[in-house]
C-alpha cells in the first residue's frame, strides 16, 4: 500500500464490507495493450489511419476514458453519429476477441487468489466492465473465471457505463447487499473511482496495474491507491 493511505476495513459508520466490485481489464485481467490495438483496427475500418492527427487525438481520448463504455467512447469520437459509432464498436469487438483468441489476455498475478479469498470469507464479488457482454464473456472464458465470481456486469444490462454508478448499484440490488456503505470498489482508471464515489462505496480504491498511474488516479475521488487487488483483499479482510 502507498504511504499516506489509511489501512483497515473502513466501512462507513461501522459497516462491514460485504460486496466487492472489481473492474476487469487492468485491475483483475492483463490485456497487454489489446484495447489500443483493437481500437486502431476499429478506426482504420472507419478510414482513420494510425499516425494521422485525428487518430492520435482519438487515441488520447481513448486513454483518458479507459474504463468507460466502449460504445459511449465511439459515440463521442464520432460526434454523436450513432450508426458510425455502432460500426466502429463492432469492428473493435471483433478485433478484441480475435486478440483474446491469440492469447493476449491473462489473469493478473494474484487476482484469482484475491477474489477466492474474499469469497471464502463470505464477501460477494462482482466484476464490472466497459466491454459488451460478448467481449466480457470471451475474457472470462480465456482466464477460466466463469464460476469464480458472484456476478458480472456490462453497460446496458447493468444500466449506464462508468463513470455513472449504475453497474455498482445494479450489483448491490442483484446480490442483496444492504447498504452502499457495505461496498468496496476498485479499478485502474479515474472512471472506476468516480463511479465508486458516486455509488457511495466506503472503499474506492485505485490500483496501479492498468491504464492510469498514481498521479492520474489521485485526481479522482478515492479512499486508497494500492499496488494491486491482492492488497485490496488484505485491506478488506484485515482484523
Amino acid at each position: 500500500m502507498l504511504a499516506g493511505h489509511r489501512r483497515g476495513n473502513p466501512g462507513r459508520d461501522g459497516a462491514v464490507i460485504t460486496l466487492v466490485c472489481l473492474d476487469m481489464a487492468g485491475t483483475t485481467v492483463d490485456d497487454a495493450g489489446t484495447v489500443e490495438d483493437a481500437f486502431a483496427v476499429a478506426m482504420e475500418s472507419e478510414g482513420i489511419a494510425a499516425g494521422t492527427d485525428r487518430f492520435d487525438r482519438a487515441l488520447e481520448y481513448v486513454r483518458l476514458t479507459m474504463g468507460q463504455s466502449k460504445i459511449a467512447v465511439f459515440t463521442a469520437l464520432f460526434d454523436g453519429d450513432g450508426p458510425r459509432a455502432e460500426q466502429a464498436n463492432k469492428s473493435f469487438e471483433v478485433a478484441y476477441q480475435t486478440l483474446i483468441g491469440a492469447g493476449r489476455v491473462a489473469a493478473l498475478p494474484g487476482a484469482e487468489a484475491a477474489i477466492a479469498s474474499l469469497r471464502e470469507a463470505g464477501r460477494k464479488v462482482a466484476l464490472t466492465t466497459g466491454f459488451s457482454p460478448a467481449t466480457r464473456d470471451a475474457i472470462l472464458d480465456a482466464v477460466g473465471w466463469r464460476d469464480l465470481v458472484d456476478l458480472v456486469v456490462s453497460p446496458g444490462e447493468g444500466g449506464r457505463g462508468r463513470p455513472f454508478p449504475d453497474m455498482i448499484l445494479h450489483s448491490l440490488l442483484t446480490l442483496g447487499t444492504e447498504a452502499v456503505a457495505d461496498i468496496a470498489v476498485a479499478g485502474d482508471t479515474t472512471s472506476d473511482l468516480l463511479a465508486g464515489h458516486r455509488a457511495g462505496a466506503s472503499i474506492v480504491a485505485g490500483v496501479l496495474t492498468g491504464a492510469h498511474d498514481a498521479a492520474t488516479l489521485a485526481t479522482a475521488p478515492h479512499t486508497h491507491i494500492l499496488p494491486n487487488v491482492t492488497d485490496l483483499a488484505e485491506l478488506i479482510l484485515a482484523d
